[in-house]
């Protein structure tokens, strides 16, 4: 690691920073909390870096660096801040942690076997922390989840955030334990065959905590903002070490943590017009180093919907990303299910087309369509919200395994006003015929916590702000929604609830009361109904029915697949295989029955794996090969999945079902 500290076979250890504004710097080491500090002259070298080594320390120690005779600044490579972002940074030894026998021979798991559930570490558990998670990675095996996607742990100012604020990268943060329970929760995962990712913040630094702008603001473009602040600088002047602080940062958590995989925030916020740009440079290094060794998975989050980064070479592998978070497939069911048209939403509006309307021509549907068989449902078309401008490009060639697809995640509940997650604002009819679409389409299905039991509890947007700033993000939030119709004056606004009070962090820990009274009655149970464990176990079921039915084919799934609309979301998709398989769709996400067209033929009953529709009687249980309502006949909120052989011939489609393009307008 060419940034921060090393520990040398003799027992010593270099300091390391890069620091090209300060003249002089001094390391400020302590050999524990309750020792005095010592001073210690660092020798300036070439391109702004200063070293020193010292024979003395030792891990455990304390350090911090003083720049100019002034400020006292925590290493920004730092491994551990048991002071949080604003105290000295601990000496962490890489080596010391015990991995086990077992470990050494973990290579990972296949990306077409990927489940993924997404989790805040301070909220998912009682306890708050890494040993918490690890206590219900049992309940994620019996679930059928196969990767646990940890929201950022980078060292953050105060006791609560999502985890977008880090200030020290390199830091897991202190509040959910020291480096080695996050090793053992990474060691305890993998002993139980699941992945662990983890989602990093490249696109900028936290508001508070971070001290580069001080002796490093070669970091920053002095022309260049994102919303959180300043631009990163990836391609001016001594960017090469601000590129290689991030690369270095993604090598750090594959290595030194030994997890699976990253999911890159927000990329389309980064600007480098760099060749190899950042992203594919550090795929590369990624591929070259740990890559060789494990099957490592990079996930993107990427506005921009540029198909270039998913690639796959001849033998189906990823060139470069292995998939990207799609949130045009969610903005468009979510819009579908629950009637919302703010921000992004609006995208997604059909002028045309209601739960009763039989008219072939939707746009909501033909996006739904199109993002399920295709990948992007923007692929260069204006984007409104985007005030016209043209989003994304051709990807109908990509694998379905190229998309993540999810219902919810922390972004789709955390920043509405009041957290509500999805099964509070539809019918439950309406979300299991969701669910039964999501699982067992070729895509990653992605959950977020709580998820799987329809969690009474919100999550919120928090946060651990000193005063000043925790005025203005509150101020800043409800401006935000002033431009709902629902917040539009300041009283409705003033309800929104506080994100730097504590109380709105511990309405978003999650209730696990259901699942405890299971195993011991006397423990009282929140809403002990039955609906968390009905919940459960309809997605066990059809997470078990993926694992055998849907997961071999995934692989054999070599581009997108075909799609027909026959009406306000009502749609037949298909992908085909290598092998000469078709897996096959029919949903009807519509409170009414559906009229299957001419054109398109009912699935065989032998062929068909799951035929979900809502039992009156108990609930919405799914059924396997049930009786249908008549050949030709969907009933409402009823999903169909099939899989039968079949020959390469050139398929024939509806003249109803015009291209997404084709409905905006191009």
């Amino acid at each position: 690691m060419p940034f921060g500290t090393a520990i040398a076979a003799d027992g010593s250890v270099s300091f390391r920073l890069w620091a090209p504004a300060a003249r002089h710097v001094e390391l400020l080491w302590s050999a524990g909390p309750a020792q005095a500090e010592q001073a210690f002259s660092v020798h300036r070298a070439n391109e702004g870096w200063h070293h020193l080594t010292l024979a003395q320390a030792r891990a455990g120690d304390r350090y911090r660096y003083r720049i100019d005779e002034g400020l006292a600044v925590p290493d920004p490579a730092s491994r551990f801040q048991p002071e949080d972002v604003h105290g000295p940074s601990q000496l962490i030894d890489p080596l010391a942690f015990d991995w086990g026998a077992a470990e050494a021979a973990w290579r990972g798991r296949p990306w077409h076997e990927a489940v993924l559930y997404e989790l805040h570490v301070g909220t998912f558990s009682a306890s708050g922390d890494y040993a918490g998670v690890e206590r219900r990675l049992d309940h994620l095996l019996e679930l059928g989840v196969t990767a646990l996607e940890l929201m950022p742990l980078a060292d953050f100012p105060g006791q609560r955030n999502w985890g977008y604020d880090g200030a020290l990268l390199y830091a897991p943060d202190a509040c959910y334990g020291p480096p080695d329970a996050l090793k053992r929760l990474i060691r305890a995962a993998h002993e139980r065959g699941l992945m662990v990712l983890l989602d990093v913040v490249y696109n900028h630094f936290g508001p508070e905590g971070n001290y580069l702008h001080c002796y490093a603001p070669a970091f920053f473009h002095p022309d260049r903002h994102t919303p959180w602040g300043a631009a990163i600088n990836l391609d001016g002047p001594q960017a090469q070490w601000v590129r290689a602080f991030f690369i270095q940062n993604a090598l750090y958590w594959l290595e030194e943590y030994r997890f699976d995989g990253l999911r890159l925030d927000a990329v389309d916020r980064l600007i480098d017009t760099s060749q190899p740009d950042l992203l594919d440079e550090l795929a590369a290094r990624v591929q070259a180093g740990p890559g060789r060794e494990r099957q490592i998975h990079l996930i993107l989050e990427n506005d921009h919907n540029d198909a270039r980064r998913y690639e796959r070479d001849s033998a189906g592998q990823p060139r470069h990303f292995t998939a990207q978070w799609n949130d045009d497939l969610h903005h468009a069911l979510h819009h579908l299910l629950t009637g919302e048209t703010d921000g992004p939403y609006q995208d997604f509006v059909s002028d045309s087309g209601t739960s009763a309307d039989p008219s072939p021509e939707d746009l909501t549907t033909d996006l739904i369509a199109r993002a399920l068989t295709e990948g992007f449902a923007y692929q260069g078309e204006p984007s409104a919200f985007r005030e016209g401008h043209r989003r994304g490009t051709a990807s109908a060639h990509l694998p379905p395994a190229a998309m993540v697809n999810f219902l919810q995640n922390h972004d789709q509940a955390g920043n509405r006003a009041f957290g509500e997650r999805l099964h509070q604002l539809i019918p439950r009819e309406a979300l299991d015929a969701a669910f039964a679409l999501l699982l067992l389409a070729p895509s990653p299905p992605l959950l977020f916590m709580g998820e799987e039991f329809d969690a009474e509890r919100p999550f919120l947007f928090f946060c651990d702000f000193g005063p000043e700033l925790a005025d203005a993000v509150r101020e800043g939030r409800r401006r935000e929604f002033a431009r709902s119709a629902a917040f539009a004056d300041p009283a409705s606004r003033a309800t929104i609830p506080d994100p730097n009070a504590p109380e709105t962090f511990n309405r978003s820990c999650l209730d696990w009361r259901w699942l405890d009274h299971l195993v011991n009655p006397s423990i009282h149970a929140e809403r002990p109904d039955g609906s968390q464990q009905r919940r459960f176990r309809a997605c066990q079921r059809w997470l078990a029915l993926r694992r055998a039915r849907i997961a071999p084919l995934i692989p054999l799934i070599l581009q997108g697949g075909e799609a027909v609309v026959f009406g306000r979301g009502r749609l037949s998709a298909s992908w085909d295989t290598s092998d000469h398989y078709r897996l096959r769709l029919m949903a009807n996400l519509n409170a009414e029955p559906a009229e299957l067209p001419s054109t398109l033929e009912p699935p065989r009953r032998s062929a068909l794996i799951l035929d979900h529709r809502p039992d009156p009687e108990s609930g919405t249980q799914p059924t396997t090969a049930a009786a249908t309502m008549g050949k030709r006949q969907l009933a409402p909120w009823s999903v169909q999945w099939s899989i039968e052989a079949y020959r390469r011939t050139k398929c024939a489609t509806s003249p109803s079902n015009q291209s997404p393009s084709d409905a905006m307008g191009q």
